[in-house]
This record gives C-alpha cells, sequence and structure tokens, in this order.
C-alpha cells in the first residue's frame, strides 16, 4: 500500500528578476523584517541596497539580525534567538533570510528558538545531542531568499548546525520550520564565484541523486529529483565556465530548489552522511564533500540500487540499453567524470584527511542523513571504505 505526505513552503517564486517583488511578498508576512545576511557580495554590489529600498518603500521596517559566511554554530544560533526576544518579536515581524545554506539555516533555526522555549540552547533540540526537546509551537514566519543554487534549504524542514563538543553536525528538525514564502531569483547567483557554483551545484546534484535512489523515495519527490537531474547535469558546467549565463542560471536554481523539495519528503545517503562529517573534522565545505563522496556511494549502492540508478540514467542520460546493470554503470560513470571534470579531489587526502581520523569520521557519519542510505553499512565496512579513499 502507497501511502505518503508532501511539505512545501506556502509558497514559492521563481524567476529571473523577480527580486524586484520582495517587498509586496514581505508585506503578506509582516512590517518588522529581522534579516539574515551571507552574502558580502550582495552588500558590496549594492543587491542588497536594492531589497532594504523596497521593503523601506513598503512600509517594512528593516532590521540587520545576523550576519555569517560559514556554516552556523550552536553560538549562532542562540545568539539571534536572544537577539530576537530582546527585540520582543511577535505577531507582525518575521525574518527574511538571504545568502546560501548557512544564512538560511541560522534564520530557520533563530526563528524556531525565538517561539520555543525562551532561554534554551538550539543544543537542546539537536537530533541526538541535545534533550530531545521539540518545535511545538509556529517558528516566526520567514522568507527565504537563496542565492547561490546549491543547498536547497528554502524547501526543507530542518536546520545544520555544528557542535564543538561532541564535534558534530545535527540538525533541528520541524514541519513547522518550512519557510512561509520561497523566492528564488537567479540573477542573484550571477556573482557567486565559479569554485563555489560548482561545489554547491554538486551538492545539489548528490541531494536529487540520493533523493530518488534513499530507502525512503516516494513518487513525487522521485519525480522532482528526475527534473532537477535533467536541469543541472546538462548546465552546471556552463555556469561555472560562464557565471553570467541566464540559462545555466536559471538551470542551477531551479535545480536546487527542486533538491530541497525531494530531499524533505524523502531522505538522503552516505554521501551526505559522511559529508557532515569531513565537514566537521577536516573542514571541507559542505557542497565539495558531497561531490567528493557521491561517486563513491554510488558504487557502494549500485547493486542494491540498480534498478533505480538506471531509471535515472534513462531519463537524464537518454542510455537505451536493455540492462539494468549497463544503464547504472552508465550513470554512475557520467557522475564521476563531472565531477572530475569540475576539478573535485579524488582522493581524501588532498582536502587533509587523515588516517587517525578515520574512526572520528565514521563516528561523525552516523546521522540522519546516513539512515536513508539503500545499502546499510556496518562500521568496520564504513572505515574500509573511507580508508580506500584516503
Amino acid at each position: 500500500m502507497l501511502e505518503y505526505d508532501f511539505l512545501s513552503p506556502s509558497r514559492i517564486v521563481f524567476g529571473w528578476g523577480r527580486r524586484r517583488e520582495l517587498g509586496a511578498l514581505a508585506a503578506t508576512l509582516g512590517r518588522r523584517a529581522f534579516v539574515v545576511l551571507g552574502s558580502r557580495t550582495l552588500q558590496r554590489n549594492g543587491a542588497w541596497d536594492e531589497l532594504a529600498a523596497q521593503l523601506q518603500n513598503a512600509k517594512i521596517a528593516v532590521l540587520l539580525a545576523a550576519t555569517i559566511s560559514r556554516e552556523p554554530e550552536v553560538a549562532d544560533v542562540d545568539q539571534l534567538a536572544a537577539h530576537l526576544h530582546e527585540a520582543n518579536v511577535g505577531p507582525g515581524d518575521f525574518l527574511l533570510a538571504l545568502g546560501g545554506g548557512a544564512a538560511l539555516d541560522l534564520a530557520k533555526a533563530g526563528a524556531a528558538l525565538a517561539t520555543n522555549r525562551h532561554g534554551q540552547s538550539v543544543r537542546d533540540f539537536l537530533e541526538g545531542v541535545g534533550q530531545g526537546l521539540q518545535i511545538t509551537e509556529p517558528p516566526l514566519p520567514m522568507l527565504a531568499m537563496p542565492t547561490t543554487g546549491g543547498t536547497g534549504t528554502e524547501a526543507t524542514k530542518n536546520a545544520v548546525i555544528t557542535v564543538a563538543d561532541p564535534p558534530v553536525k545535527k540538525s533541528i528538525r520541524s514541519p513547522l520550520m518550512v519557510p512561509r514564502v520561497v523566492l528564488v531569483d537567479p540573477e542573484l547567483s550571477v556573482s557567486v564565484p565559479p569554485e563555489t557554483t560548482a561545489w554547491t551545484g554538486l551538492d545539489a546534484i548528490t541531494q536529487l541523486i540520493e533523493s530518488y535512489i534513499c530507502r525512503f523515495a516516494r513518487p513525487i519527490p522521485q519525480a522532482l529529483a528526475v527534473h532537477g537531474l535533467q536541469l543541472a547535469m546538462p548546465r552546471i558546467s556552463e555556469a561555472v565556465r560562464d557565471g553570467t549565463s541566464r540559462p545555466a542560471r536559471e538551470a542551477m536554481a531551479h535545480a536546487a530548489l527542486l533538491s530541497g523539495l525531494a530531499l524533505a519528503n524523502s531522505g538522503l545517503g552516505l554521501a551526505h552522511g559522511v559529508a557532515a562529517a569531513l565537514g566537521v573534522f577536516a573542514g571541507v565545505p559542505h557542497g565539495l564533500a558531497c561531490a567528493m563522496m557521491v561517486p563513491v556511494a554510488l558504487e557502494v549502492n549500485r547493486t542494491v540500487a540498480e534498478k533505480p540508478l538506471a531509471e535515472l540514467a534513462r531519463a537524464t542520460l537518454q542510455v537505451t540499453s536493455a540492462s539494468d546493470a549497463a544503464a547504472a554503470g552508465a550513470f554512475i560513470a557520467h557522475v564521476a567524470e563531472l565531477c572530475a571534470e569540475l576539478g573535485v579531489p579524488a582522493r581524501l587526502s588532498q582536502v587533509g584527511v587523515r588516517p587517525d581520523q578515520l574512526d572520528a569520521l565514521v563516528r561523525g557519519s552516523r546521522g540522519n542523513s546516513m539512515n536513508g542510505n539503500p545499502r546499510q553499512l556496518t562500521d568496520p565496512e564504513l572505515r574500509e571504505l573511507l580508508e580506500k579513499c584516503l
């Protein structure tokens, strides 16, 4: 028997230049915007000034609540939540997050803490490390504006936060945390540097693949994943080469959005599980870590996920082989070639991973993402795999 739920933002606005609708969209949420910024480029090139003027023209007060240029930590969220409490947030207030996944995750977590358990640390809500507290009250409304074409967190129900002790990345998660409004203007991503474009784009591709083949895959997320891969795989190299290409930027921004919708309603797998640990213990940027692990993850899952991998090959690469094994192999090879073309290092040692970190990496990989992996690996199996990747 087929049963599933599908969760998504209340409103999604997508299109080139549609940032000019920010004032009208924001006015549907309230009259006081607490802003979380993650992109210094948008401040330098005047884009933020343009957006702030729109808000002010719509009679919305603009208050800069936080800026962040790295993945959010417990202290960042707690500080934002304290700031919101000190401002006596209530009806008519909302969060506006503009930037990459870090800014959006920080804002989502801060919005949740602002209305739940005043005085508690976000750590107490994180899966596996805190007190197991749950989000029971609706967070402050949030308008999410992603600018990197990667994480898809604008459409998800969780925020990933780095914990210092024990060193790990964990999520605060609730269906209530999905942003109320999502505004995606691909034009905002034209200033994203080539390397960041590559890593965030490969993160989106990894999310689309893993959400399709994972243990919790469902029909709607799978349909979104196929379309996202059809958009991203032919265009990511162009987006890296020519950041001003409208077709490429539109494709990558759309694919990232679809990846968020897909993963939020299915799951992920080994690539994202290990990527979280690589970020904590080796400081590897999340998108790069995903890109390094996805070819490995596909090989590991080849035998148990042969059919869905073959389906992806036929849907995205026009592979006509009657053999699922051959089609799955063609898809895995194409993904590996794409990662190599975009400069993804082949060995973990190239990004600073040491043999003495393997046990910690295994422990750090056992998060929610790993639960969706088609093939369940024991700790010794995972350690052996990572050792081979050195």
